[in-house]
Parts: C-alpha cells; sequence; structure tokens
C-alpha cells in the first residue's frame, strides 16, 4: 500500500463542552507519536453550550467547524468533506481517517497503531468505567462485551479509522442519526476493502445512558439497565 503522509481526525460534537478539552489533549498527544502530519477537526452539531469558545485553545492543528443537523452521520460527513476541501496538498491514497467521539479519550498510540495495520478500515473496542454503572448492568455488559480472540465484531464510531481513498470509493458517511458506523462498516464490506478488527486498539469512553445519538451505545447501556430490573422485577 502507499505509505501514508496525513491523517485526519474528525471528532463530532454536541453541546460537550464539558467532556471536549480531554478529548482533544489526548488526540493532541496521539498526533505526537506519529510521523504523519495530523489535523483534528471538531464538528459542532447544533451545539448552545458555547463550544466554539474552546478553539483558540488546541492550536492550529484543531479546526472547529459548526453545522446544524442534529445528526451523527451528518456530522462526522461534514468533518471529512471539510478535511478535503483544506488538504489539497497531500492525494487521498496517501491520507488516513479516524473518527472518535467527543466524550472519548484515546492512547497515545491510537492513530501510529491505526496506521500501521496495513488494511483500508481498522475497527477498534471501546473500555468504560463500569464502576459507575449497576453491578447487575456492569455483569451484564461485559459478559456480552468480551473477546476471547484478538478480533472482535464491536463497530463503534469512537474508534474506527480507514484510508481515505477507500472512505471516498464507498461514498463516506451517510446522513445517519444512528448506525452511521455499521453502515459505513456495511458497505466496505461489499465492496470487499480488508478490514481489520483490534481487540487490542481501544479508547475509553463515558458509561453514560442519556447519549446523543438515538440507539447508541449510550442507548445499549440503557436498555441492559431496563433489562436488568425487569429481570429483577420476574424474579421478585
Amino acid at each position: 500500500m502507499t505509505e501514508l503522509e496525513q491523517a485526519v481526525v474528525v471528532v463530532p460534537a454536541h453541546n460537550e463542552i464539558e467532556r471536549l478539552p480531554r478529548s482533544l489533549s489526548a488526540l493532541l498527544a496521539a498526533s505526537m507519536r506519529t510521523t504523519m502530519r495530523v489535523l483534528i477537526v471538531v464538528v459542532l452539531d447544533a451545539c448552545d453550550d458555547g463550544s466554539e469558545r474552546l478553539a483558540q485553545r488546541f492550536g492550529p492543528n484543531v479546526h472547529f467547524i459548526s453545522i446544524d443537523a442534529g445528526n451523527v452521520g451528518a456530522a462526522r460527513a461534514a468533518g471529512f468533506s471539510y478535511a478535503r476541501s483544506v488538504c489539497t496538498a497531500t492525494e487521498a491514497a496517501r491520507t488516513w481517517f479516524a473518527t472518535t467521539d467527543a466524550d472519548t479519550i484515546v492512547e497515545s498510540n491510537w492513530l501510529s497503531h491505526m496506521a500501521g495495520a496495513g488494511a483500508d478500515m481498522v475497527l477498534g473496542t471501546v473500555r468504560i468505567p463500569v464502576w459507575r454503572l449497576p453491578v447487575e448492568v456492569a455483569r451484564r455488559y461485559l459478559a456480552a462485551y468480551q473477546s476471547n480472540g484478538p478480533g472482535h465484531d464491536h463497530v463503534h464510531g469512537a474508534n474506527m479509522g480507514f484510508r481515505a481513498d477507500a472512505y471516498w470509493s464507498v461514498g463516506g458517511f451517510r446522513a445517519l442519526a444512528t448506525g452511521e458506523d455499521v453502515d459505513l462498516v456495511e458497505r466496505f464490506e461489499a465492496a470487499h476493502l480488508s478490514i481489520h478488527r483490534d481487540a487490542k486498539l481501544s479508547v475509553t469512553t463515558s458509561a453514560r445512558q442519556d447519549g446523543r445519538a438515538p440507539g447508541g451505545f449510550a442507548a445499549h447501556l440503557r436498555q441492559l439497565g431496563l433489562s436488568s430490573r425487569s429481570r429483577k422485577v420476574a424474579e421478585a
């Protein structure tokens, strides 16, 4: 494959002024552990919490753009389209795209690990502070999530990356309110592009159950809680 020269990370955010600084600090640390030039694009989607005030705190390689879609798929798509318009010096074949979430903390080797996998797409896993969850919910989550091998069968918009030319070849993210990550993976599979699923490529995300995307990861945690309560009622 063509050697990669630059990376673009897109972070959709909807009223995340409290969590976003930690997320961006971690991404900047990851950008220092790779030889690629790194551009971070924060997409403020329908924000009214003053998140735009953060734009001056993180330097010239972190760009903030604003949209009013209220749609995480549209936000991710807007971020990569913006990057395409400003990163004209390097062709798509030499560019790595990645995306994460505003409530997520990446490891310092996150970008270098992804880009070095030699695949068209890399899918990682997430860790959550399970101690914040009720004990039964934490047990149900861990039992369903853990993998016994190096691969896994999860898809998280908070931890995925792909070659830019492969991304554009399948049409990019669609404006879906939820499941935009799964939809993109399905189109990579349909195009017979290589996908590397790495259980060791992990990020830390919040355990909140009031997520921004309907039917997303937070909704999954909320459903586990409802299932746990229903089970207790049935056993009573």
